[in-house]
């Protein structure tokens, strides 16, 4: 099965996945693998762009390998704000989409606690991107602790 963790930054998407992956699952996490792959003392959130491009070209190629798998294995694959066109590959995979969001106020001061400024700009636009959709978050927990 493809699992399919959407959520703002720092709803708790990795927790998400620590609480339910089993370790013969496949998770692929794009701050891990950025994290994989940069040098020694690199923030967990803060990536240099020409990591980023490395890294999300490396990301599709896991995503794109783990597809032939989903009968022997579980993938889960964060995608913070998929757009139509990884939306639609999903649907064609039968995945299941999660959405973890415990609430705007709880992600805005985790934000402000956890991570760099920009971030709140990707919150404000997951935000408004999800309410045109009509989506309902599936996890409503304040906390991380699943």
């Amino acid at each position: 099965m493809l699992y399919v963790i959407t959520g703002p930054p720092g709803a708790g998407k990795s927790s998400y996945i620590r609480a339910h992956a089993k370790p013969c699952d496949i998770v692929i996490d794009l701050d891990l693998m950025a994290l994989a792959m940069a040098g020694p003392g690199a923030d967990h959130h803060d990536h240099h762009p020409v990591l980023l491009r490395v890294v999300h070209r490396a990301r599709q190629a896991a995503i794109h390998e783990a597809e032939r798998h989903l009968d022997q294995v579980d993938v889960y694959v964060i995608h913070t704000m998929p757009q139509a066109k990884a939306r639609a590959r999903y649907k064609r995979l039968n995945a299941r989409i999660i959405t973890v969001d415990p609430g705007e106020h709880i992600v805005r001061q985790r934000v402000r606690d956890m991570r760099q400024p920009a971030m709140e700009a990707v919150v404000t636009k997951w935000y408004r991107d999800h309410r045109k959709g009509g989506s309902r978050p599936v996890t409503t927990q304040a906390s991380r602790t699943w």
